[in-house]
């Protein structure tokens, strides 16, 4: 038997359930903008009808309804697009730090510039030419011992500034560490309050999208791979598991430098500092040691003209005794080999002195090359001749020779094999080889940064389309929830109107 009051109840339900509907619309455009946030529903179904099946069953045809009630309010996601973007960010991060760091690097060799090493290089090759002009000139070796300094100047400054560079990625891979631990803790937290949550029965939908806001951010710094387990979120890196339920995996500098080396790291902001410290700036570090040094020592081959005498005790390959009579081709060690084979204007007939050495001594670098300390104090002691005259015991320089700054100058356009044979070509043309590189490699980073980015923003897109709060249909459904919440209040009126009469108007006759 149905009650009486049953459509009272019928209307009531219904005005609970699209005032929770209504909640949730506001609730929803009140994070419009909340990052990470999805929209969320109220799944609205049929109450059960009367009557049941049952002994006391009604014989009144057909089942009565009894209005609307909710069973759960659940979040939009696709777990399949949050895979997706997140893989998406990985390459991001990675290709992003890449991008900068080689941005960095060109600004470190900043070529083309009046200010680059190549510039100081040419004004040293120059300095030798002008030499050759005049070898007395106290002026004119001024000059060189000026232009070899700023040159030794030049490719210290660069070296120090690939060592900061270097120091850089490793100092932001610990800052990193800090934030993924951050992440990390954070993520377990919420793995344990959400299970607390839902084990009631309730959909944890803010703190799951908190959760997977920081799983998002997580995957833009490493490569991970997230498995939902009964205990929450189960997060690995690679072999490495960062995060399972609420146990989390203590993370610094250390435990990613391992990482990286074991291959675990794969992707990431933290994989991009790792390899551009790794492989970029290291190699154009070598590179640039490899330079200084072949300058200085590597194997390039001169022709000694005839009438050249060799300094005693100095003996070269392919020269019996001292006296050059014939254009010979000779191999020298760089440009300390050539100049060891000149006199200076110190009065002596001895040989001159390696043009540079390394400060500190071991192998000359691009980080410890400096102009001789002696020819730096005494320009007199450039050698620039290759004659003298006179016998063994009153033998003289020719001062105002100018074969060997002849020589030296004709340098830069000579091959040279780098010491261990590595390279070989002119000087010029191993820092033309060193800046191609790093144009070529700065061009392709800046592409697939360009890329990543734009895939990125596409999946974002697509999951915006699917869990974004679009404030338009936000709009449609709290008026949809509104006119029915009216029709529901209408309806209860409409039925209480009728029970009024009933009550305080039926069987009245003869009062």
């Amino acid at each position: 038997m149905v009650s009486t009051f049953h459509s009272i109840e019928t209307a009531k339900r219904s005005l609970f359930t699209h005032t929770t509907a209504l909640s949730t619309t506001g609730h929803n455009i009140a994070n419009a903008n909340t990052p990470g946030y999805s929209r969320q529903r109220v799944n609205m179904n049929a109450s059960i009808s009367i009557d049941a099946l049952g002994m006391n069953r009604s014989m009144a045809p057909g089942q009565l309804g009894t209005g609307v009630e909710f069973n759960s309010i659940t979040r939009i996601r696709e777990a399949f697009l949050d895979t997706q973007y997140r893989g998406e960010a990985n390459a991001s991060g990675s290709w992003s730090i890449q991008s900068d760091s080689l941005s960095k690097l060109e600004g470190i060799f900043n070529e083309p510039s009046d200010t680059g090493i190549r510039t100081v290089m040419d004004q040293f090759w120059k300095s030798w030419s002008e030499l050759s002009k005049d070898p007395e000139n106290e002026t004119t070796r001024k000059i060189v011992k000026e232009t070899a300094a700023a040159m030794t100047d030049a490719f210290n400054y660069m070296s120090r500034q690939l060592d900061s560079l270097s120091q850089d990625l490793t100092t932001n891979v610990g800052v990193k560490a800090n934030e993924i631990q951050n992440y990390l803790t954070s993520i377990a937290d919420l793995n344990d309050s959400i299970k607390k949550l839902e084990s009631l029965g309730d959909n944890a939908n803010d703190l799951r999208d908190q959760r997977d806001l920081f799983t998002d951010k997580l995957s833009q710094i490493v490569n991970i791979t997230v498995q939902e387990t009964d205990q929450g979120y189960s997060i690995s890196m690679g072999a490495q598991q960062l995060v399972n339920g609420t146990a989390v995996t203590q993370v610094d500098s250390a435990f990613l430098e391992n990482a990286y080396t074991a291959g675990g790291i794969t992707g990431g902001e933290v994989y991009g500092m790792l390899y551009s410290r790794d492989v970029y700036v290291a190699d154009y570090q070598q590179q640039l040691n490899n330079m200084a040094n072949t300058l200085a020592n590597g194997d390039v081959q001169v022709t000694l003209p005839k009438g050249s005498v060799l300094p005693p005790g100095v003996t070269v390959a392919g020269v019996t005794g001292r006296n050059v009579t014939e254009d010979t081709v000779v191999t020298v060690k760089g440009l300390n080999g050539l100049h060891q084979l000149g006199y200076t204007l110190d009065g002596t007939t001895k040989g001159g002195l390696p043009f540079f050495e390394a400060q500190g001594g071991g192998a000359i670098t691009a980080g410890n090359i400096r102009l001789n300390a002696q020819i730096e104090e005494n320009p007199k002691l450039i050698a620039s001749s290759m004659r003298t005259v006179g016998t063994e015991f009153n033998e003289q320089v020719v001062a105002g020779s100018n074969s060997l700054a002849l020589l030296i100058s004709n340098l830069k356009d000579l091959k040279f094999q780098s010491p261990g044979g590595t390279q070989t070509g002119t000087i010029d043309s191993l820092y033309s080889s060193l800046v191609g590189q790093l144009g070529v490699q700065g061009q392709e980073a800046s592409r697939q940064t360009e890329n990543a980015s734009l895939l990125l923003q596409q999946v974002d897109s697509r999951r915006q389309s699917v869990s974004g709060v679009s404030l338009d249909e936000e709009m449609s459904d709290m008026i949809k929830f509104q006119h029915a919440y009216n029709a529901s209040a209408r309806f209860m009126t409409t039925f209480d109107e009728m029970l009024d009469k009933l009550i305080n108007s039926t069987g009245v006759v003869g009062r």
